[in-house]
């Protein structure tokens, strides 16, 4: 969250100062004194982040303004049938999911960090897998096991008849259990790193004082990790209210359906945009309220507990218990699912599998590979403009480009068709008045529209990998080649894209596997025939057909492992 601490720093900012000749940039490079023309700030760099920060923000003006053209015919049917329901649905989630992905996130990183139990060195990197695991793959995998006619269920009446029923799946619980399980490793995986990095001097220290280990953890470790745990928790609510495939698999209406329902089911833009604006109020809030909560506080690194530091070692049935604990976890939220989707595949491999497989793949493939490319390109130059132009303007710039990571998939579908339409038909009647041509759709139904919501929405992920790498470089690198001559686009061609060399791979690797599992965004702007894995997934599911729907789901599965393999390399390293 340090892009909204720089938001809010710069609210005081006036104007630009002129710097006089003798001071210098990060690279070494004088700046311009008076002599100087145009302002400071009017650099390419500059310019092209504030570029992308408007095409960030341009969706969010598209459905601000969408309330111009009231739709109340629409809103009074929502209003009797279907927001009330809407409104308690989402409700129950955003208060449901987050507790759930705390409770296990938060358990599982204490013991894998700091406890010493039977498999805990496996546990720590193998507990990070389900985040290969798409929601909607899990979703629709635990109806086939859970759901009334299921093989759990039915296994479960055989033994102990119908007296004592199951739950719902069907119901909020089931959602909630399939959101937790799949969103949890964004809890854990920052909580891991909180305690890993507190030491044991905090919690020696509060022994001392009389305060035994169950005590310390709630009164010492917990409050020291606080901001891991609010911004994993951030995240998982951020996800959890952009989720449009889970909750679309488990029939349960949300505000991300209902987009969906009144672009395709009542075919009005504007009334999408308007039930957009309420998600991104929401998501704005959870920001806002997060950074004001966590104000004035500071936290400091007290020590560091490396792979052989000592461990609170438990034993008996402490030990067999975190081991079965941890194995349970794992077992129900990735092995279970995997062992599923590898049995119903390998059922339907023989019918289904045909040379549309290869087509479905090719297009995830390419708009994996297209999108990753020109994010990955974005970010450097978002890195690269704020380390030589580290101004207010530059800075906030920045910090507006990322806030699409923060936009439910639905409401960017939205936000990006809607102005990109109405140009597309002033082009087509201007060609066809003024020079009697008839054009056909020159931006929708393209690829186009898919790559800049893409961007869009994953521009953060890119941005943190390759910001992260260049801030490793030491100014001393830049000056030193600026005095041999070398500098601009030079500079970062021969100087920093072979040091950013594993940023920009992280980023592309992320990127490509996040716009691989992206549905609502390709679903609601794909170009006619252009089918890719994930709306296979969501045509098949929405007809009961999970055999069928399992071959498409491994693939993605598979394709989710490849950034969690780099990831726990990185970790062990």
């Amino acid at each position: 969250m340090e892009f909204f601490n720089i938001c809010i720093d710069e609210l005081g900012y006036t104007g630009n100062v002129e710097p006089n000749s003798s001071q210098l940039n990060t690279t070494g490079a004088p700046i311009a004194g008076a002599s100087r023309l145009l302002p400071s700030w009017v650099n390419g760099w500059t310019l092209m982040t504030l570029a992308a920060a408007l095409l960030v923000l341009a969706p969010l003006l598209v459905i601000g303004f969408s309330f111009y053209w009231p739709q109340p015919e629409l809103w009074k049917h929502l209003h009797e049938t279907l927001l009330a329901e809407l409104l308690w649905n989402s409700l129950w989630l955003v208060l449901g999911v987050p507790v759930g992905t705390t409770v296990l996130g938060v358990s599982l990183a204490w013991l894998t960090s700091v406890c010493h139990f039977p498999g805990r060195r496996l546990f720590s990197w193998a507990l990070l897998l389900p985040m290969a695991m798409p929601a909607y793959v899990l979703a629709f995998v635990f109806l086939g096991l859970f759901d009334f006619s299921g093989l759990i269920p039915t296994f479960y009446r055989n033994v102990f008849g119908h007296n004592i029923p199951l739950p719902d799946i069907r119901g909020p619980f089931g959602v909630i259990c399939v959101l937790s399980l799949a969103l949890f490793p964004y809890v854990y995986l920052l909580s891991r790193n909180a305690f890993l990095t507190q030491g044991k001097r905090a919690l020696e220290a509060a022994q001392a004082l009389g305060i035994n280990r169950w005590q310390g953890f709630f009164r010492v470790a917990l409050p020291m990790a606080r901001p891991w745990i609010a911004g994993g928790v951030l995240l998982v609510l951020m996800e959890t209210l952009a989720d449009f495939g889970a909750v679309s698999v488990f029939n349960y209406d949300t505000f991300t359906t209902a987009i969906y329902k009144m672009w395709f089911g009542f075919f009005s833009l504007e009334g999408a945009a308007q039930l957009s604006s309420f998600l991104i109020v929401i998501a704005f809030v959870l920001l806002v309220t997060e950074q004001w909560q966590r104000r004035r506080m500071r936290y400091t690194q007290s020590g560091k507990l490396g792979q052989d530091a000592e461990r609170v070692e438990l034993h008996g049935w402490r030990a067999w218990g975190a081991f079965l604990y941890c194995l349970f976890v794992l077992g129900i939220a990735f092995l279970l699912p995997v062992c599923q989707l590898l049995y119903w595949g390998l059922e339907a491999f023989g019918e289904e599998f045909d040379s549309r497989y290869f087509q479905w793949l090719w297009h995830s493939l390419l708009l994996g590979l297209m999108a990753a490319v020109l994010i990955a390109a974005v970010s450097l130059v978002l890195a690269y403009a704020r380390r030589r132009h580290p101004d207010r303007l530059t800075k906030l710039a920045v910090w507006f480009s990322g806030l699409g990571y923060a936009l439910p998939g639905s409401v960017l579908a939205v936000g990006i068709f809607i102005p990109l339409a109405l140009l597309d038909n002033l082009m087509i009647d201007t060609a066809r008045d003024w020079f009697g041509w008839e054009l056909g759709s020159v931006f929708k139904e393209t690829v186009m529209i898919m790559l800049l919501a893409y961007l869009i929405r994953f521009l953060a992920v890119g941005h943190k990998a390759v910001d992260s790498a260049m801030q490793r470089i030491r100014p001393s690198i830049d000056e030193a080649a600026w005095l041999m001559g070398v500098k601009g686009v030079e500079l970062l061609r021969r100087i920093h894209l072979p040091i950013l060399s594993g940023g920009l791979a992280t980023a592309l690797t992320l990127a490509f596997v996040d716009v691989m599992k992206e549905m609502p965004i390709t679903l609601m702007t794909r170009p006619f025939g252009w089918d890719t894995l994930a709306v296979k997934i969501f045509e098949l599911t929405s007809e009961g057909e999970w055999e069928r729907a399992a071959i498409p789901a491994l693939f993605l599965v598979a394709a989710g492992l490849l950034p969690i393999i780099l990831m726990v390399r990185k970790m062990e390293k």
